[in-house]
């Protein structure tokens, strides 16, 4: 049974800093890519940011770029968001799903099989 758990969401103020986790389990780590995704209330789940099974692909939604860093240890099972200089239009729940070969589609929330239950991030101004 694959489980995907987010954690290290929270209240943070604008500028500041928060790490998301994804531990996984019940599945071959190192053999899935990774994405990060995010909804914020009354919108769609809208991509953040991916990386591949080796970590040397990484990908980010242009809202993010520059402030978001994505990374994984596989032998930990586990792939993190470092978000820094949040911004109110930042909050959001933030999911994160795994899928095996996504390639170029890593923006796809249909392309991966697998989510967490999300965690909520709160940016206030």
């Amino acid at each position: 049974q694959v489980q995907l758990v987010e954690s290290g969401g929270g209240l943070v103020q604008a500028g500041g800093s928060l790490r998301l986790s994804c531990a996984a389990s019940g599945l071959t780590f190192s053999n899935y890519d990774m994405g990060w995704f995010r909804q914020a209330p009354g919108k769609e789940r809208e991509f953040v940011a991916a990386i591949n099974w080796n970590g040397y692909a990484r990908n980010y939604a242009d809202s993010v770029k520059g402030r978001f860093t994505i990374s994984r240890d596989n032998a930990k099972n586990t792939v993190y968001l470092q978000m820094n200089s949040l911004k109110p239009e930042d909050t959001a729940d933030y999911y994160c799903a795994a899928e095996s070969g996504v390639g170029r589609n890593y923006y796809r929330t249909t392309r991966y099989h697998y989510w967490g239950q999300g965690t909520q991030v709160t940016v206030s101004s």
